[in-house]
C-alpha cells in the first residue's frame, strides 16, 4: 500500500483525472470481491447454510462502512499517536475533508483514498465468516464483525500503512494486504472457533459444498476483483510499479493454481474444481503483499509454494481438531504468512522499493523485519477475536441451537431458504422425487427417513445438504 507523505506546498501534486478515475474503478472492483467471496463461501457450504453464508458477507458492506465514516478512517489513516493507532479530527464523520482536498503525495482526492481503504476494511472481517459456517448467531456474528473491525482492524491498517505506524515505520513490505487483511482474518478466525467450538457433526458426517459452480463463480469475481485489490494499490500509474503488481498478480495465482491441482493428483488422484478455485485463492493471498517487490520469476515461486503449503495446510484441521468450515486458516492464515514471509527471500531491490531479499544479497534484514509484522499481527488479532467472541458467546451467546444447526440454520435465522424446489415460496421443504438426483434443503436424519417414507429413497442419503 502507498503510504501517506508529507510534501511541501510548492511541491504539491493537482489532482490527476487519470489516477482519480483509476482508483474509484479499482474502489468498485474490490467491493464486487466482497459479493465474489459470499458466492464462493456460499457455494462451499450445504443447501441449509447457503443464505447465511452470503448474509455474513454482505452484511460487512453496511457495518463496516457506517463505522468507517464516522471513525474508522480516522483511526486508520489519521495522524499518528506513538506508531499505534492514527486520530485526525477532520476524518470523522468526513466532516472536514473538501471534495478537492487530495491525499498527501499523490493527485487523487482524500475521499477517493477512503472509499478504496473502505473496500479493504469491509472485506477483511467478511473472510472470518467462512471458518464459523453452519453455527453461528446471525447477531453475534454482526456484532463480532463491529468489534473487530474497531479494536483489531483499524489499528493493524494504521501499523501497517499509516504514516508513523509501528510495522511502516520499521520497513515491513506489505503492498496490499498480507498481514493487514489475510493473516488478520485467518488468525481472528482460528481464536474465535476456539472458543465456539466444532460443528454438529464434525469428522463424522459428509459436509460437501452443495455448488461447485456458485464457488467457482466466486472465485472468478474474487480474481477480477484482486486486479484492484492490488495494483490499485499503489494509488496511481506512474512509475510502472502497478502494472508490475497486475502482472505478478496473474502469475502468482495461475502458479498457485496448478500447483495445488499437481499435489491433488497425487495425494488424492483427481483435480477437483474445488482445488482450483482454492488454489488460485491461495495464489492471490499469497502475492497480495509480495508482488511490487518480486520479477515475475518471483511470482511463480511465491504463488507455487504457496499454493503447496497451502494445499498441505487444509488438512491439519482433521488432525488437530479444530474445525475451520471453508479453509480460512489453511488458505488465508498460511498464504499470508507465506506470501509475507517470501518477501524476505524473493524481493528484487528493482520494484517498489529497493529493499532486497536473502537471495537478491540482502541478506536476513527484510525477513525479520517481515517475521516481526507477521507474528505480531497473527497474536494480537488471534488473541483479540478470541476474547470478543467469548465475552459475546457468554453475554448474548454466540451459537445457534444444536436442533436450529442439525435443520438449517438458513431457516432458523433467516425464515427463508436458498432454493424452492415446491414452487410454493419459502420455508423447509423436501423434493419430489424426480428421475434427477435430488438436492435436499436440510440434512438430519428423521428428514432422511420421513423421504424414505414418501417412496424418494434414491438420492436423498446420498447427498450431503
Amino acid at each position: 500500500m502507498a503510504p501517506a507523505i508529507t510534501t511541501l506546498a510548492a511541491e504539491a501534486p493537482k489532482l490527476s483525472a487519470a489516477d482519480t478515475g483509476f482508483m474509484l474503478i479499482c474502489s468498485a472492483l474490490v467491493m464486487l470481491m466482497t459479493p465474489g467471496l459470499a458466492f464462493f463461501y456460499g457455494g462451499m457450504v450445504r443447501v441449509k447454510s447457503t443464505l447465511n453464508m452470503l448474509m455474513m458477507s454482505f452484511v460487512s458492506l453496511g457495518i463496516v462502512t457506517l463505522l468507517w465514516v464516522v471513525y474508522g478512517f480516522s483511526l486508520s489513516f489519521g495522524t499518528d499517536h506513538g506508531g499505534l493507532i492514527g486520530w485526525e479530527n477532520d476524518f470523522f464523520g468526513f466532516g472536514g475533508i473538501g471534495k478537492t482536498d487530495l491525499w498527501p503525495g499523490y493527485g487523487i482526492p482524500v475521499t477517493v483514498f477512503a472509499v478504496f481503504q473502505l473496500m479493504f476494511a469491509i472485506i477483511t472481517p467478511a473472510l472470518i465468516s467462512g471458518a464459523l459456517a453452519d453455527r453461528v448467531k446471525f447477531s453475534a456474528w454482526s456484532l463480532l464483525v463491529a468489534l473487530w473491525a474497531t479494536v483489531v482492524y483499524f489499528p493493524v491498517a494504521h501499523w501497517v500503512w499509516g504514516a508513523g505506524g509501528w510495522a511502516f515505520e520499521l520497513g515491513v513490505i506489505d503492498f496490499a494486504g498480507g498481514t493487514a487483511v489475510h493473516i488478520n482474518a485467518g488468525a481472528a478466525a482460528l481464536g474465535v472457533i476456539l472458543v465456539i467450538g466444532r460443528r454438529v457433526g464434525f469428522k463424522k458426517d459428509p459436509m460437501r459444498p452443495h455448488s461447485l459452480p456458485l464457488v467457482m463463480l466466486g472465485a472468478g469475481l474474487l480474481w477480477f476483483g484482486w486486479f484492484g485489490f492490488n495494483a490499485g494499490s499503489w494509488l496511481g500509474n506512474g512509475d510502472g510499479v502497478g502494472a508490475l503488481m497486475f502482472l505478478n498478480t496473474q502469475i502468482a495465482t495461475a502458479a498457485a493454481m496448478l500447483a495445488w491441482l499437481a499435489y491433488e493428483k497425487i495425494r488424492h488422484g483427481a483435480f477437483t474444481t474445488l482445488g482450483a478455485a482454492s488454489g488460485a485463492v491461495a495464489g492471490l493471498v499469497a502475492i497480495t503483499p509480495s508482488g511490487g517487490c518480486v520479477t515475475p520469476l518471483g511470482a511463480i515461486a511465491v504463488g507455487a509454494i504457496a499454493g503447496l503449503l497451502c494445499a498441505m495446510a487444509v488438512g491439519l484441521k482433521y488432525r488437530f481438531n479444530y474445525d475451520d468450515s471453508l479453509d480460512v486458516i489453511g488458505v488465508h492464515l498460511v498464504g499470508g504468512v507465506a506470501g509475507s514471509l517470501l518477501v524476505g527471500f524473493f524481493a528484487s531491490g528493482t520494484g517498489q522499493s529497493d529493499a532486497k531479499g536473502l537471495f537478491y544479497g540482502g541478506g536476513l534484514d527484510q525477513l525479520w523485519k517481515q517475521c516481526a509484522a507477521v507474528f505480531a499481527v497473527l497474536a494480537y488479532s488471534a488473541i483479540t477475536a478470541a476474547v470478543l467472541a467469548f465475552l459475546i458467546d457468554r453475554t448474548m451467546g454466540m451459537r445457534v441451537s444444536e436442533d436450529e444447526e442439525v435443520s438449517g440454520i438458513d431457516q432458523a435465522e433467516h425464515a427463508e431458504t436458498a432454493y424452492d424446489f415446491s414452487g410454493a415460496g419459502g420455508g423447509a421443504v423436501r423434493t419430489a422425487a424426480v428421475p434427477a438426483p435430488v438436492v435436499e434443503t436440510a440434512g438430519s436424519k428423521a428428514e432422511d427417513e420421513a423421504g424414505d417414507r414418501a417412496g424418494n429413497k434414491a438420492e436423498s442419503k446420498k447427498v450431503d445438504a
